[in-house]
């Protein structure tokens, strides 16, 4: 996901040791039928829990290489029921010699105390794979809802088609969203996957599911679009707000206007506009009644990290100073800050990551820490 958003890399690597899912018993009356392989593996890797941004930084560049990991962009977090953290990432490279896929569009890690694992699906692929026609998803935020005895955990994706190839040579073609079924101690499932409108490249059409936040019941769903003159390099903000239940049925979404929620997309109104505007995928998170957008201010060609705050989710989002440069050059990109509300958490201060890139695979593969995120620590606007 070399141009794109996306939160954090290697997170603080958390997982319950459970080396493999518990494989289904055998069924009554056939004592003798092997237990079914899971879809889904985890297998323990040890580290010491960092109690600081720098000690984060430290263990994340300390790691040559994590079986089935070598780096990757973006880096979504998710708390769950049993205490672990789940973490999603977009484009991954493996290991030259690894056993399957050395490059898939998505994959997750889980984090518990004392343990970091990789999820691993059976083929060895993409957790969420790709499609027939060889669309991939990339991660874009992830939210979760607590089910009697597992965690439902929902991904917003976005479709991308390779188009020659060059790292850059690629099309965004529209938001998705799979659902993972995720029991305690246990590795994810993944239940379905699902496209959210056709196939249309038009950056102009907001990509909903950039940021995602949930209150209660309901879920917030953020789109960023771009002026289709090209005369802004950042990306604007719109919202919806659908029950948690049917955020795959956009039927039942609601679109903010700038008055009330109403069925029609085309009339959400524009919380942030494009130009000194979002990257095209951020974070949207609250505390109390205060909402916070966190960005890199005109996505690639920019440098500031900014945080938009409003009194609710629809707005009004009044961008503050510039709490670090993040800026790309020609040797590394910089791009897709993301923020971490429960990681080492503060009253007072957040926790954001930021992806790192380069086109030239030879550096990656001798210094992977070139593409993995980097972490900070910012204050909080107070007004």
């Amino acid at each position: 996901m070399l141009k794109r958003r996306w939160r954090i890399g290697l997170l603080v690597l958390a997982v319950a040791l459970v080396a493999v899912v518990a494989a289904l018993g055998a069924r009554p009356g056939t004592p003798a039928d092997p237990a079914p392989e899971p879809a889904f593996s985890l297998d323990c890797l040890p580290f010491t829990p960092p109690t600081d941004v720098a000690a984060l930084n430290r263990l994340i560049a300390g790691y040559r290489s994590v079986p089935g990991f070598v780096g990757a962009d973006v880096g979504a977090d998710v708390t769950l029921s049993d205490g672990r953290t789940l973490w999603v990432f977009g484009d991954t490279l493996r290991q030259p010699n690894f056993d399957g896929q050395r490059f898939v569009r998505n994959s997750m890690l889980m984090f518990s105390p004392g343990c970091a694992t990789v999820v691993m699906p059976k083929d060895r692929g993409a957790v969420v794979p790709d499609r027939g026609d060889g669309v991939g998803y990339w991660p874009m935020d992830l939210g979760v809802v607590r089910k009697d005895g597992f965690d439902l955990v929902g991904v917003s994706l976005q479709r991308v088609r390779s188009t020659g190839p060059e790292a850059f040579d690629f099309e965004i073609l529209g938001p998705a969203i799979a659902l993972f079924r995720v029991a305690p101690g246990a590795a994810p499932e993944l239940q379905l996957v699902r496209d959210l409108g056709r196939d249309d490249p038009d950056s102009e059409r907001p990509m909903w599911g950039a940021a995602v936040e949930t209150v209660g019941s309901t879920a917030y769903i953020y789109g960023t679009a771009q002026p289709g003159d090209r005369s802004a390099f950042g990306w604007s903000l719109q919202v919806a707000r659908a029950p948690i239940t049917a955020v795959t049925d956009p039927r039942r979404w609601r679109y903010w206007d700038g008055r009330r929620w109403q069925r029609d997309p085309s009339r959400a109104a524009v919380l942030i506009p494009a130009i000194k505007g979002v990257s095209e995928v951020l974070s949207v998170f609250h505390r109390g009644n205060d909402w916070y957008a966190v960005s890199k201010r005109d996505e690639m060609l920019g440098t500031d990290l900014v945080i938009w705050k409003a009194p609710s989710p629809t707005g009004p989002f009044v961008a503050g100073p510039a709490l670090a440069q993040i800026p790309s050059n020609e040797g590394l990109l910089r791009y897709m800050p993301l923020a971490h509300p429960d990681l080492l958490p503060d009253p007072d201060s957040l926790v954001v990551s930021y992806s790192r890139n380069t086109a030239d695979l030879s550096r990656l593969l001798k210094d992977p820490d070139l593409y993995r995120p980097h972490f900070l620590q910012v204050p909080l606007p107070v007004e």
